[in-house]
């Protein structure tokens, strides 16, 4: 899952920042109002985790000019402020949820998980491929029915990999959506993490799934898709 992270005090965004990367989401971080709604007009996004107190525009801004294009992704506002009239006011403006500060990393995590299980966008919870199924709220995954051990990455990769079955996937959108890393052309960091995914598949009963398209990036696709 993809997660934008609004906050201008630098320790927080970086401590969230930081937390969500070890529990194996994606991640992009903006310090202000505006560029917190040109990220959202240019990705998709499963949660905003949206502070109140912004420069350029304020929290209600953003939530308020997301909601009225019709955006729909789930918002999380986080605030100094817990007096009721506040609370109403991030509401109305169109938040979901509401997180004071401070707040225990845990309790964060169980509000987002809560956010992207009610929904927004249009977003799967579980995707099968086959004989794969990827269960993306418990990040747990199955292949031939034998759960995977997976990394946080190797979790992601497959992730995406579903999301796009029987596409061509370079190796630079892997990294901008995996990594969130602009693409280094002397970097062998996706073909490590992917050689090590092919791995746990193969020895799962999932040989082959994950081709190479030389020169190019990588497809999922099954054995009768490729005879079709």
């Amino acid at each position: 899952m993809k997660i934008l992270v609004v906050e201008d005090d630098r320790k927080v965004a970086g401590f969230i920042e930081q937390g969500l990367r070890e529990e194996g989401y994606a991640v992009d971080v903006a310090k202000d109002g505006d560029e917190a709604t040109t990220l959202a007009h240019v990705n998709d996004y499963d949660a905003i985790l949206l502070d109140l107190m912004l420069p350029k525009k304020n929290g209600l801004q953003v939530a308020s000019e997301l909601r009225r294009e019709g955006r729909r992704t789930p918002i999380l506002m986080l605030t100094a402020r817990d007096s009721t009239e506040d609370v109403v006011r991030g509401l109305d403006a169109g938040a979901d949820d509401y997180l004071s500060k401070p707040f225990k990393f845990d309790e964060l995590l169980a509000r987002l998980r809560a956010l992207t299980r009610r929904g927004g966008a249009a977003r799967l919870d579980r995707l099968t491929y086959g004989a794969l199924d990827l269960d993306r709220l418990r990040h747990k995954a199955r292949a031939t029915g034998n759960l995977l051990d997976l990394t946080p990455r190797e979790f992601q990769l497959l992730e995406h990999f579903m999301l796009h079955p029987e596409e061509v996937i370079r190796r630079t959108e892997l990294l901008e959506k995996v990594w969130d890393m602009h693409f280094d052309p002397e970097s062998n960091v996706v073909d490590v993490h992917v050689g090590n995914l092919r791995r746990k598949l193969r020895e799962a009963g999932c040989d082959g799934l994950i081709q190479t398209v030389r020169g190019v990036g990588f497809c999922l696709k099954s054995a009768e898709a490729v005879e079709a």
